[in-house]
This record gives structure tokens, C-alpha cells and sequence, in this order.
């Protein structure tokens, strides 16, 4: 399967220009098939550009919104919304945690569009050793903050520079309660103080209504979500310690 170099190692300088590539390719099909994750239509895209200076071909995940299965408690046709809103926020977190992802339309229709992460896909979350627990940390605060009802194991993906990513946020920021993940290894451990303030600067920054992450949210979630996303973010600055199991159901299904 041909892959970019920033398939393979995605940097914080990196995103602008892969924003902008992700926005104006010529979406081909990849005929090497489709990834493995999500119950929703999945399809790994090629994407043609034409910038000097850019790789002749990028690969991504694309998720048309008419391909979303309906759920009883999500909204219809937003499950891509969400997804874009999850990159939003680990964006202003400042985590690169969501890889770089647009809405656009494609071959299929309206839908989000992901760089796709070079990844070996036995590798998850389930086969992470200690070196790991930073970053893991950062995601499970980033999923209570998204309210995130799927992480599964497989949702956590290492790419080629050993970063951790996170992916499949389809499910989130719901108004109700519903965080279910396989990553519970710090439940009541304090926050470090360097999460704390970025959470802190997180919830500023959506507080104010003509903040341009906040009207960018507006856009994509509900103003109930937005309050509850607030309201999870409060609640976190306070207790400044990680959750811990609710009455349930506390883990995904399947949770690989």
C-alpha cells in the first residue's frame, strides 16, 4: 500500500498543510480495501494533490454521513460531526491525540475525512507497555472531556514514530452520561497539574460565545451538548482526578 510520508509520521508543524490537503484532494478509491475499525461505512481513500512541494498521493479514512448506522441516542447524520468536533477539541488541548480531519464532500457524499496513521494493527491498546502512560493519560481525560461511549482497545493506534493516536470518536459529546472505555488504569489518580491547566484553558476557551473554537463547536454539536461538555469539564477542574467507574455499562462492546 503506497503511503505518504506524513502517513507515516504526522507532527504538530505538520497539520495546517494536511488540513489543506485532506480539504482539496482529488478523492480516488483505494482499491487495497477498507480498515478494520468502526460499524459505520469506512472506506480508506487516496487523495491526488497538485501543491509543489506535496506528496503526489495522501491516504485517508473517509466516513460518509449517509453511510451512519442509526442509533437510538445520537441524532441522525451527525456521527461525523462529532468526529471532526473530537479533533477540534484535542487540537485546542494541544494533545494531538485525533489525527488531522475535515468535513467535505467525497465520493459518497458529505462526510469527515482523517489522515490515515500508518499503524501495525495488532498493536492496541491491549499491547502497550509502560512507556506509554503519558500519553494514555492525556486520552482518558480527553474521552471524559468528549464523553466518548467507544474506546475500545484497537481505538488506540501507534504510528511508525511511536506516537499514540487516538481514533473513532463518532460517539461522543452526548448530554447524558455515557463514557464507556477499556482504559481505566488511572481511575481517582490525580490529574497532572500540566493537564489541569490545559483543561483549564479548554473550558475558557468554549466558555466564551465569541470564541472561534466555541462558534466552530456551535456548528457541529447541539447548544445542550455544548453546556454539557462545559458542565464534564467543571466537574473535572474540580475533582482534579480522573474518573472512576460509573453504575454502568462502564465498557464498550466488543472492547477490542
Amino acid at each position: 500500500m503506497l503511503k505518504a510520508e506524513v502517513n507515516r509520521v504526522c507532527r504538530p508543524q505538520d497539520v495546517p498543510r494536511v488540513l489543506r490537503w485532506l480539504e482539496k484532494g482529488e478523492m480516488r478509491e483505494a482499491r487495497q480495501g477498507v480498515p478494520r475499525w468502526g460499524s459505520n461505512s469506512t472506506f480508506l481513500v487516496q487523495l491526488a494533490l497538485s501543491e509543489p512541494d506535496a506528496p503526489q498521493l495522501i491516504l485517508a479514512v473517509y466516513k460518509p454521513q449517509r453511510g451512519e448506522r442509526p442509533l437510538w441516542d445520537f441524532p441522525n447524520g451527525t456521527l461525523c460531526r462529532r468526529e471532526y468536533a473530537a479533533f477540534l477539541v484535542s487540537q485546542a488541548l494541544g494533545w494531538q491525540i485525533v489525527p488531522p480531519t475535515v468535513l467535505r464532500d467525497g465520493l459518497r457524499g458529505f462526510g469527515s475525512v482523517q489522515l490515515y496513521i500508518a499503524h501495525d494493527p495488532e498493536v492496541t491498546y491491549f499491547t502497550l507497555d509502560e512507556t506509554f502512560r503519558q500519553p494514555l493519560m492525556k486520552i482518558v481525560a480527553f474521552d471524559y472531556v468528549i464523553n466518548n461511549a467507544d474506546r475500545k482497545g484497537g481505538h488506540c493506534i501507534v504510528g511508525e514514530d511511536g506516537h499514540l493516536w487516538g481514533i473513532d470518536h463518532g460517539i461522543g459529546f452526548h448530554v447524558a452520561p455515557k463514557l464507556r472505555t477499556v482504559i481505566w488504569d488511572f481511575a481517582g489518580e490525580p490529574i497532572p497539574d500540566d493537564l489541569l491547566a490545559d483543561l483549564e484553558r479548554l473550558y475558557c476557551e468554549i466558555e466564551s460565545p465569541m470564541n472561534p473554537l466555541r462558534r466552530a463547536l456551535s456548528e457541529l454539536l447541539s447548544e445542550a451538548e455544548i453546556n454539557a461538555l462545559l458542565a464534564r469539564l467543571r466537574k473535572l477542574l474540580q475533582r482534579r482526578a480522573y474518573p472512576r467507574p460509573g453504575p454502568g455499562p462502564n465498557y464498550p462492546w466488543p472492547p477490542v
